[in-house]
């Protein structure tokens, strides 16, 4: 059975979608951008501080699902711009030290809210 995972930690979503759907032991989770989950305002600046901005609230969604990166099997990286790459890994590779998760990293045209980075994952309640 199907079921919504929600936590005010993390942004609202901006349309028709759950932060994350639990579906028996996995749990897919929408898409996050750099949005401060206190105040909605979408941050377009530096882009380690806003991959920052994007694991912390990936954190806080798999939080309300009493998860932790660990669980986390597959992740997917969008960017504006490949050049980013480096510095969105500097970070990213911060919050998986050991046993990444598989992932992949596609260049876009553009992102909702004018942001240059986009992160969705999917984690396993037994994969830690």
């Amino acid at each position: 059975m199907k079921k919504v995972i929600s936590t005010d930690s993390a942004p609202k979503a901006v349309g028709p979608y759950s932060q994350a759907i639990q579906m028996g032991e996995f749990l897919f989770c929408s898409g996050q951008i750099p949005i401060d989950p206190k105040t909605q305002e979408v941050f377009t600046g530096d882009i380690k501080t806003q991959t920052e901005m994007v694991l912390n609230n990936i954190e806080a969604v798999l939080k309300a699902a009493d998860l932790k990166f660990a669980h986390i099997i597959k992740t997917t990286i969008y960017l504006t711009n490949m050049a980013d790459f480096a510095a969105v890994n500097e970070v990213y590779a911060q919050k998986f030290t050991f046993s990444p998760p598989a992932r992949s990293t596609v260049a876009v045209a553009a992102l909702p809210k004018n942001v240059n980075v986009e992160i969705e994952v999917l984690a396993h309640f037994h994969a830690n």
